[in-house]
Order: structure tokens, then sequence, then C-alpha cells
């Protein structure tokens, strides 16, 4: 595990302004701290969180979407960058460039949670109120979590670091872990981090415990704990600060944080999403590498399937782009982290495939994502038929955020979708760079 910057601990220092009813965030940079006195009152643990959130927002504005999209069916590779074309093909070399870039921000995001948990506890400031302290806390858990979630669906069982990078000594001996074992660091990040955190009414850009349930329900639906999937899926739908919101669009249209939104991160003009340039023609200023494929295309342009969601393409004939990332001007959009529509499905899921199927609740909360896009209902008697009509809502409702690749993987149905076989190229490979340099990462089979 190379991935970490060994001598020194980098903070950027953002300032949090929220609105009246804290229903945004604009971040602006300021300064570096150095590792010996990073986190030691206050205002230097509340800039490690807010570094927190600035590592989530790394990889999730560009790297980490990309691999849950262009390996699987609704994107195709149109542009002249050989990394893209890699991952199109399903022909990834250790030193793709999108993979590398995502592994390592996963674990400085990693990196990041483990500096606030190392050194919270000690500091002795009457300023860190125990609100506070309890919101940083809860934070890098959640952050921690997510990270290791988001590694571990990738590329499966991985080195488990729990202590912050200084040295090259923290890191020695650490073996790659199993996916299980993985999934456990998950969920005990996730039962601490619900102690730690409230609910906030109006938030949706910070971590709080509805997000925490939110991130359960998915962990629980990954490792096929149906009844636990159900139960958090639950908690987060039961919310009243939640709901589907109509038109479709409205979530991916400014000002964003609608009340589908159950996390997203935010970007401001002095931190910018750029995420649009790869999805938008050449006309528009963008370069157009990421395209709807012709599947998904066709499925958005059908009433019955794509309903309202066909606003998520523009353009016509050869020329069809996506515009769930818009903002060219400004930069300004969110990285949909999660939203209501996944928990309806993921209770979905977990309804229909649990030890006593749960049909008619899993045709309703099916039913009420179809709805809220203006589709037909789907009436049907058939287990096997209501799988697959959620995996199908899934792959539309979501056509361009990273579940696909990642949906298709979990359920063993890459090979069977997609046409690739080999089980060992549902996992993506560590970088070369890290296997070389470290004799306790042990590479991914057929790599």
């Amino acid at each position: 595990m190379r991935t970490f910057t060994i001598h020194t601990l980098i903070y950027p220092v953002f300032v949090f302004f929220l609105t009246a009813c804290d229903s945004f965030l604009t971040l602006s940079p300021d300064d570096a701290l150095p590792a010996g006195s990073a986190i030691v009152d206050a205002s230097t643990a509340q800039a490690a969180m807010y570094g927190a959130y600035s590592a989530l927002q790394s990889y999730y504005k560009s790297d980490y979407v990309t691999l849950g999209v262009m390996p699987a069916d609704n994107v195709s590779y149109n542009g002249t960058l050989s990394q893209y074309l890699q991952l199109d093909q399903n022909a990834i070399p250790t030193d793709n460039v999108v993979t590398v870039d995502a592994y390592k921000a996963l674990y400085k995001a990693i990196n990041s949670a483990n500096s606030i948990l190392a050194s919270i506890d000690d500091i002795e400031d009457p300023l860190l109120t125990t609100e506070l302290r309890n919101e940083i806390t809860g934070t890098a858990y959640f952050v921690r979590a997510l990270a290791y979630f988001d590694l571990a669906r990738g590329w499966g069982g991985v080195q488990i670091q729990l202590q912050p990078t200084l040295d090259l000594s923290v890191i020695s001996g650490i073996k790659r872990s199993t996916l299980t074992a993985t999934y456990d660091q998950v969920l005990d990040d996730l039962k601490k981090a619900e102690g730690y955190l409230a609910d906030d009414a109006a938030t949706r850009n910070k971590v709080q415990q509805s997000t925490v349930y939110a991130l359960r329900a998915r962990l629980h639906l990954y490792r096929e704990e149906w009844e636990e999937a159900e139960e958090y899926a639950t908690k987060v739908i039961t919310n009243s600060k939640y709901s589907l919101v109509k038109p479709y669009s409205t979530f991916f249209t400014s000002p964003f944080l609608s009340e589908e939104s159950v996390f997203e991160l935010t970007y401001d003009t002095n931190n910018r999403n750029t995420y649009w340039n790869l999805w938008y023609p050449s006309s528009y200023g963008g370069q157009y590498t990421l395209k709807p494929s012709d599947t998904i295309i066709e499925k958005l342009n059908d009433p019955a399937a794509g309903g309202t969601r066909k606003a998520l393409i523009e353009g016509s004939g050869n020329s069809v782009y996506g515009v769930l990332y818009n903002t060219i001007s400004s930069g300004t959009d969110p990285s949909y982290v999660i939203r209501i529509a996944e928990l309806y499905l993921i209770r979905a899921e977990a309804r229909v495939k649990k030890t006593s199927p749960d049909l008619s609740g899993a045709l309703a909360d099916l039913n009420a994502v179809r709805t809220r896009a203006e589709v037909p209902l789907l009436q049907s008697n058939s287990r096997s038929e209501i799988i697959l009509a959620i995996e199908e809502e899934r792959s539309i409702e979501f056509a361009f955020e990273p579940h696909r690749w990642f949906d298709l993987v979990r359920t063993g149905r890459v090979g069977e979708v997609l046409g690739v076989t080999n089980r060992n190229f549902w996992l993506f490979p560590f970088p070369q760079s890290d296997v070389l340099s470290d004799p306790d990462l042990n590479q991914n089979p057929g790599y």
C-alpha cells in the first residue's frame, strides 16, 4: 500500500457557509497544515473534517463514477483517450489511469478519516463541544466506511489500514483482507458513525444519521442480507425529509439539494466539478468522451421504459449526449452519492429476494419509482420477473450514476448481460506500481 503521502499530512482548509436552512455548502481552499500539529484544537479538527469531505469530492467527481458506468452497457467510448477505451472494452491494464487515480484517491480519503480518528479523543479545547466532536468523529467513521465500501465493490478484499500513515513502518505487514472482512470493517465503521450522528431537517450535503442508514442498506444489499437491507432502507424511506421529486430532472438541475438527495457532495466555482466536460460535445466545449450507448438511448426514449427520464439525454442522431452533469459555465454539479430512489429499489430487491418473499411490497416500491418517471406500473406475480424488472429499473433510473457495473457484478450477471465471462475481469486491477513496491499486496487474478 504505497498510495499515501508519507512525510506530510495535507488538510485543505475549507470554510463552510450554510444558509439559514442549512441547505447548501460553499467551500474555499485556504492553507495546509503540517503533520506534527495538524489536528490539535477545534479549528484544526473542523479543517480536517472538511478535508475528508474534499477527499470524497476528489474521487466522486469523475474517476469513480466512470468506473461505475463505463465497463457496463449504458455508456460507450467516444473519444481519443485510451484509458476510457480500455474500460469500455473491459480490457483494463494495471496502469489504467482511471483505476489507478481512483484507487489512490480512495486511500487518501481513508487516510483523512484515520487522521481524525487518531487525534480527536486527545483534543482538549472548550470550543470543541460534545456536539461538534461527535459530528467530526461520526463523519470520519462514515467517510472511511464509504471509501472501503467503494474499494471492496471495485477491487474485492483490500488492505485495511486503520491508522494514519506518517511513515513506511505503519503500513508494513498489512495483508489483503477478504471481501467479507472488508465489508465487516465497513459495517463496524457505520455502526460507530450511527452512534455519533444526529439528523438535520434540511441538510443533504453533510453526513448525518440517515446517511449512515442509507449506506447500511446498500451494504446489506451487496452482502445479500435481505432482512437488514429492507430494515435500513425503510428507516430512510420513512424519514419525511426525503421524497421522490417530480419531474425527474428536478434533482439534477440547479439549485440542487432537492428532497431526492440523501447525500450529495457540493461543488462551487472555486472547487469545480468538471465532469460535464467528458459528456458534452465540442460545440459546448466538451470532449464528448463518454457517450450514452444506443441501448440506453432507446430505453430512455421509450415512454414505457424511460418516461420523464428522457431528460437525461439531449441531441439527436449520432450526436446524443448525457446531461446529468450540466453546469457548463460554473462546474457546480453535485456528485450524487445516494438518492432516495435507490432506497426504494434496494427495499424492492430485498423484499423479493428474502426467504419469504414479499412480492406485493416489492412491486409497491418498484412502482413508486416508475410512477415518478411516469411509466406504466408493473403488475406481476412472478418472482423472477420482478427481480429482472428491478435490475432494469436500476439501470435506467441511475443510467449515468455509478451503479450499473457494480450491480451486474454483485448479482453475477456480467457474463450474461455483457458477455464478459471471465470472472477475473469483474474486479479492477491494483496499480502495478503498488504491487511491485509492496510484497503484502497481491494482484487480482488475471492481471
